[in-house]
């Protein structure tokens, strides 16, 4: 008799190796927490790190078992499952994917899904990687969407998802609040574009720099819909694999000292082409960057037609031997130089693209933002003092004089050779002398500024009495 012996998996020890012919088991499916990759650090459960007040937009009424928003989770033996609580909503995790730090990027998808409502009075959401479906369940019961398709490729994280959402009546009249798949991403898009069915909201929490939703995801969204995309690919970003970027985003990037900017302008970059190539064009609502994973998420708006004549994508460029950076359209491509080699070409320059070179955010969205948050109590009062810092810094960096990239403080103080001013002096003094300013949500000791850095230099030294 022959014993056949188990077959083993073998993961990768690194999410970041690239391996161009072989694909994974499952391209959509999170690893369990089990088996988390080395860059995908553990949850952090105590309060100290929760940056979200406890206020529930919609409250429900509390039953005896539910626990307060992120107080440490309730593990018991017999069920195996961990319990979390996020905005007063209770839900499981298992060995699903899930972050709590991730909590600031849901919120800011909560806002938005929960303006368009108010302005269109309907909100169809597909949640197209939902992992334990903490997503799903926030779009129904805070944004109060219509109908939610909750898709994980996983289908054995189907008792976590719908355990999940059976706190939200599955039925409405004749027609059904959520349902729940498993299926390939791209399988889903393509059979509800098949279908015509629509959505008003598509969210793609994908894993790595997996793009090839792409294709397909424009042809399921609602034009004038909402497009939120999602990359965790740091080493792309970083210059580290430029090769990779090119695949997947259709950017060569090189290392640049505001690489975490261009990885939201990569992630832009590449849903402008495969928009433009299906005859559309997206805007970025809001981008936002978060240091756990890294995490680059940005909110699209979709509609039908072609690129504006402002396209804002190009080409960006940083000089090692100045650090000033610069944009250039593909006009200009035979034109990239750097004032301080006179006008010449140099080993210095260091350029990335083609990517995104418009503004990351649009000012009045997320005032609207602002003001839900506000109205919600999710903010103000002495309350979610992080989310009210972040869109508000959102706001600052709208400026439309604002160019790519920021001047980190270390930096320019060591190309300076003296100890650095603090922040806010150095903002007041290029503001007195005309120069756009602003903090950067991406990295707190640095500054947006359409000021060249020897001219920041030139400022820095003069707050600190220093010559020549």
């Amino acid at each position: 008799m022959f014993t056949l012996a188990p077959k083993t998996l073998t993961l990768s020890p690194s999410p970041f190796l690239y391996k161009p012919l072989t694909k994974p088991q499952n391209p959509n499916h999170k690893l369990p927490s089990s088996h988390q990759t080395p860059h995908c650090n553990p949850p952090i459960l105590t309060n100290d790190h929760n940056p979200l007040p406890t206020q529930n937009p919609n409250p429900k009424p509390l039953n005896s078992n539910q626990v307060p928003d992120f107080n440490p989770p309730i593990i018991t033996n017999e069920l195996k499952s961990t319990y979390q609580s996020e905005r007063g909503l209770q839900f499981e995790t298992e060995d699903t994917f899930f972050r709590h730090e991730s909590a600031t990027g849901r919120d800011l998808g909560v806002l938005s899904a929960k303006l368009y409502k108010q302005s269109k009075g309907q909100l169809r959401v597909l949640d197209a990687m939902c992992g334990c479906g903490v997503r799903s369940l926030r779009y129904l019961a805070e944004a109060e969407a219509d109908f939610v398709m909750a898709n994980d490729a996983n289908d054995n994280n189907r008792r976590v998802i719908v355990g999940n959402l059976r706190s939200i009546e599955r039925v409405s009249g004749e027609e059904k609040r959520w349902v729940v798949t498993h299926s390939d991403a791209n399988r889903v898009l393509s059979e509800c574009y098949l279908k015509k069915e629509f959505f008003d909201l598509i969210d793609v929490d994908s894993f790595g720099s997996d793009s090839s939703f792409l294709r397909n995801v424009f042809n399921a969204i609602k034009f004038n819909g909402l497009l939120y995309l999602t990359s965790t690919d740091g080493y792309s970003s970083g210059g580290h694999r430029p090769d990779c970027s090119l695949a997947a985003y259709g950017a060569y990037i090189r290392p640049m000292p505001y690489s975490n900017e261009i990885g939201l302008r990569m992630l832009i970059g590449g849903a402008v082409r495969e928009a433009s190539a299906q005859g559309y064009y997206v805007t970025p609502l809001f981008s936002y960057y978060s240091y756990h994973g890294p995490v680059f998420r940005v909110m699209f708006r979709v509609n039908r037609g072609s690129l504006p004549d402002s396209r804002h994508y190009g080409f960006v460029s940083y000089c090692t031997k100045c650090g000033n950076s610069q944009t250039y359209s593909w006009e200009e491509l035979g034109q990239i130089c750097c004032p301080c080699s006179n006008n010449i070409g140099s080993r210095s320059l260091v350029v990335s693209g083609p990517l995104w070179t418009g503004p990351l955010h649009k000012a009045s969205y997320i005032t609207d933002m602002l003001n839900l948050a506000e109205h919600w109590g999710w903010v103000g009062n002495g309350t979610g003092t992080d989310l009210e810092k972040l869109l508000r810094r959102m706001i600052d960096e709208s400026d439309s004089r604002l160019p790519v990239g920021y001047i980190k403080l270390d930096e320019m103080a060591s190309r300076a050779k003296m100890n650095s001013p603090s922040l806010s002096a150095i903002m007041s003094a290029m503001h007195k002398e005309g120069y756009a300013a602003s903090r950067s949500h991406i990295a707190s000791n640095a500054i947006k500024t359409n000021c060249s850095m020897t001219q920041c230099i030139r400022i820095a030294k003069e707050l600190q009495g220093c010559s020549d």
